[in-house]
């Protein structure tokens, strides 16, 4: 439901994950197999004079720096750059704001709840259930609309059609409440706290 770019993390991650076994293996390598170590010295070798004799042939008129470093410095910039973007993109689409009315009431004016009322009446509601792992509840802004995210993690042996239908009766109080309707995302989920704990029966 939020603007979270996770195709280009799993590629991010995808591609830090095989740098780092490439690494690796070229460690294990150079740590068990005699013949890695003289490849890896000529290799390495072949690549430092290349690099010094491209920093030789850049060098400024009369001077020994050369413009190389001129520009590994904006590329290093436009790399921050990219990844304070990145940074700023991750979880993006979080709201406080659950609804908003204008009251043209004796005193007119706006009339605003926080979707934090949201989520701690359904987490109140919610919390102590035998048949509930855990429970989250997370308030979005979907094209300009509030929407709200319920996460539950359901005890094994739990039918998940029952389950999703005594929260949307949750929320149809809530919107009863509340006043305005609230699209809303039930998801369902399983995961290592759901199977290593105690199983209860639903009663």
């Amino acid at each position: 439901m939020n603007s979270t770019p996770a195709l280009l993390n799993r590629i991010l991650l995808a591609v830090l994950g095989l740098i780092l076994l490439a690494a690796g293996v070229l460690l294990v390598l150079l740590a068990t197999v005699p013949a890695v170590g003289p490849w890896w010295h000529q290799w390495s070798g072949g690549l430092w004079n290349g690099a010094n004799q491209a920093f030789n042939a850049t060098r400024f008129p009369g001077r020994s720096e050369s413009w190389l470093w001129i520009v590994i410095a904006l590329a290093l910039l436009v790399l921050i750059g990219l990844m304070v973007a990145w940074v700023a993109q991750q979880g993006k689409g979080r709201s406080n704001l659950l609804a908003a009315e204008f009251d043209p009431g004796g005193v007119p004016g706006d009339v605003r709840i926080g979707g934090g009322v949201a989520e701690q009446a359904l987490k109140h509601a919610l919390e102590g259930r035998p048949d509930l792992a855990g429970a989250t509840v997370t308030t979005y802004d979907v094209k300009g609309s509030p929407a709200l995210k319920v996460r539950l993690m359901p005890r094994q042996g739990v039918a998940p059609h029952l389950l999703a239908a005594e929260v949307s009766g949750l929320l149809e109080a809530l919107e009863s409440v509340v006043g305005k309707e609230t699209p809303v995302l039930i998801h369902i989920g399983a995961g290592a706290r759901t199977r290593f704990s105690r199983a209860e029966r639903v009663r």
